[in-house]
């Protein structure tokens, strides 16, 4: 799986929380998640939902997404548009809710990625390549349970294809 698109950083970038991805203001009175991806981000940068085109990626430093473990934070990044995210790490249950949804986590150096740059991330290579420095980057490799996952849309679409938790 090949993913392109721009890279959207913020500062400070570690320990971007759950509610920094959508506010409890949003997430408790908004169903709907096309009208919560219009808040995406922003109480950390309030255009950011303006900004961000389908295919766009999220980069981060240290614990993106730690806090609380509602679903909607990955949910309304991926209804905003953000194919992937790419962080140094990530909160554990945000990792497992991204994927359930099917919304890859990309663990790997985002220290020389640069807002606007543009990237290509191959899943299966494992690899990030950055067209405007010319950089590759190696990911950590995603679980094969994880890859499945993705292909398939995420755990509930998973089930509907298989009916159980076929790995192949």
């Amino acid at each position: 799986m090949r993913l392109t698109g721009n890279a959207h950083r913020f500062s400070p970038d570690d320990d971007i929380n759950t509610d920094y991805i959508i506010s409890g203001r949003y997430k408790f009175r908004i169903d709907d998640m096309n009208e919560l991806a219009k808040h995406v981000m922003e109480d950390i940068d309030p255009v950011f939902s303006k900004k961000v085109c389908k295919g766009d990626f999220i980069v981060a430093g240290r614990n993106f997404g730690c806090g609380s473990s509602r679903e909607q934070a990955p949910r309304a990044l991926k209804a905003a548009g953000v194919s992937a995210v790419l962080a140094k790490s990530f909160a554990r249950i945000f990792y497992r809710s991204s994927f359930n949804i099917g919304l890859p986590l990309i663990e790997c150096d985002t220290d020389s990625i640069r807002a606007g740059d543009r990237l290509t991330v191959d899943l299966d290579a494992g690899l990030v390549t950055n067209s405007v420095t010319g950089e590759s980057i190696q990911t950590k490799s995603i679980p094969r349970t994880m890859q499945v996952l993705l292909e398939d849309g995420g755990l509930i679409e998973h089930l509907k294809k298989h009916g159980d938790f076929a790995l192949e």
